[in-house]
């Protein structure tokens, strides 16, 4: 399924990004409601239902690990071959998406609840772990992965309004007490999502086998034995601790996961904030969350300035933004007024336009992070950063949504009541203003100090290619070889050396610019 000279047009772009309904839609619908829902309407207590979210979202982080690596590795099988290495997992999971909605039937035991979250984790990995190399695969253009990229996070942010805008509507139209509006709306979602990873895998296509890869397959098949499948797991975990010796990928990872896990700390404590410290309606906060509506065309103005001005600067906007809103709330907290809804929704869609910036900026990076790491290995490992992105993703997630849960039970939370004591109340304000501020002050400072934007990439993939020409290293210009110290986190000297090409664990003998660890 690979194919050459194609462009990367705005129809490509919306077909590759259109999934991402799904990847920013379901999980905000997940962390915005699915704590509120459990505990209110399915009677399950603070604990049991972060559990459920931290129980399911710990063993997928450990599936999607295999996961990157898999699909990195499935052009040597049947299907592979013929239905593409990437895209193969899109096909099968299209329909898969429909499992979705039974997270949203009332009146079943915490088991059932536990398997279904269980099986969608896993079946969304599935999708959104070879999906997210697509960029990567598609063209080594900044410009047109930052199409893309841009085309994607659009959608996401179009799947988060959604994922706020229905949900409030139908609550409204069902009213506070009627889980009916839960159900109705993950049956929508569940359909959406299906035909949305439908047409990605429809208009996406895979780079053409490398004569390295092509040499695999003419290889015998061996026959395997349980110690050589044990050395081999083995092997593969020490391929993905062997990603965090890139010191441009350990930047990106801690902005993405210190920044991500704020949002979700805000996302998951919201609703309780609204409903139990401010007294509104629960309505009335998916109204407050659907403001991400200006996500839109913060997107597409994000897609311009990352760019122009590089993430850096972009991260260091987001979270300065979003810091400032969390004071506002504060204010509206301690001093409530007459115009308290007035000011919540100019607050909200303020915070909002932070938000989407946040969540846009990592996920333009990433595509190039792989470039960083083939000057190390010699070697295109676009699978196993994204199998790494998203276990620790899910780990953290998974670990924060807990800890919340035991907070909320802490303080005191009392399941199913209208009405929750001091100590409660007190517990989600606390959860909602240090914790989000707290982790994004971190992801700030990480931000500070990350150097990959448009021009030192351009630094670094032609200096890739010239090597690659048999150009000689000690041709190498003072810039370039500042800029490839700087991301890959090696002296220039160590790098792109022939004992690197079979063997990626070797980077661990490779010594480290300015002694970083």
């Amino acid at each position: 399924m690979s194919r050459t000279n194609r462009k990367i047009t705005i129809p490509v772009g919306i077909g590759y990004g259109v999934t991402d309904i799904m990847g920013g839609g379901a999980f905000t619908v997940i962390g915005a409601w699915l704590l509120f829902f459990y505990t209110t309407f399915v009677g399950l207590s603070p604990v049991e239902a972060a559990s459920i979210v931290a129980i399911a979202r710990i063993v997928d982080a450990v599936v999607s690990l295999f996961m990157g690596s898999f699909t990195d590795h499935f052009y040597k099988n049947y299907l592979g071959k013929k239905f593409g290495r990437r895209r193969f997992f899109l096909l099968i999971g299209a329909p898969l998406m429909l499992v979705y909605a039974l997270l949203w039937v009332n009146g079943m035991n915490f088991g059932f609840y536990l398997a279904v979250y269980l099986a969608f984790e896993i079946i969304a990995a599935m999708v959104l772990i070879p999906w997210e190399t697509l960029p990567s695969e598609m063209t080594k253009d900044f410009n047109s992965r930052t199409k893309l990229s841009t085309c994607r996070m659009f959608f996401s942010a179009l799947g988060t309004f959604l994922a706020t805008f229905i949900p409030g509507l139908l609550i409204g139209y069902f009213g506070e007490h009627d889980a009916n509006a839960y159900l109705i709306n993950g049956v929508v979602f569940a359909v959406l999502f299906m035909l949305c990873v439908f047409i990605s895998w429809k208009v996406t296509w895979e780079r053409e086998l490398t004569p390295e890869m092509l040499a695999e397959l003419e290889k015998p098949t061996q026959t395997t034995t349980l110690l050589s499948k044990v050395i081999a797991v083995g092997s593969l975990f020490k391929e993905y601790g062997s990603t965090l010796k890139v010191r441009a990928f350990r930047k990106h990872l801690a902005i993405y996961l210190l920044s991500f896990t704020a949002k979700d700390v805000y996302n998951t404590v919201f609703v309780f904030f609204c409903v139990y410290c401010l007294n509104v309606s629960s309505s009335l906060a998916g109204t407050l969350l659907s403001m991400s509506i200006v996500g839109l065309p913060v997107t597409l103005l994000a897609g311009m300035a990352i760019i122009k001005y590089g993430p850096s600067r972009l991260y260091i906007f987001a979270y300065s933004l979003m810091m400032l809103c969390l004071v506002g709330l504060f204010m509206v907290y301690q001093f409530p007024g007459d115009n308290k809804v007035t000011l919540l929704v100019i607050l909200a869609a303020v915070y909002q336009v932070g938000r989407c910036v946040l969540e846009f900026t990592p996920w333009n990076v990433f595509p190039f992070i792989p470039d960083i790491d083939e000057m190390i290995t010699r070697k295109r490992r676009e699978g196993l950063f994204a199998a790494v992105m998203t276990f620790s993703r899910k780990t953290t997630v998974a670990i924060a949504t807990f800890i919340v849960g035991v907070l909320l039970q802490t303080g005191g939370f009392v399941k199913g009541s209208q009405v929750q004591p001091d100590g409660a109340v007190n517990m989600i304000a606390t959860l909602l203003f240090a914790g989000t501020a707290g982790l994004l002050v971190l992801a700030l400072w990480q931000a500070l100090t990350f150097r990959l934007n448009k021009r030192t990439h351009k630094i670094f993939v032609d200096e890739v290619e010239r090597l690659k020409a048999q150009g000689a290293k000690k041709d190498v210009d003072p810039q370039t070889r500042e800029v490839v110290e700087d991301l890959t986190g090696y002296s220039y000297d160590k790098l792109w050396c022939e004992e690197e090409t079979h063997n990626t664990n070797s980077v661990s003998s490779l010594p480290r610019v300015n002694g970083e660890v």
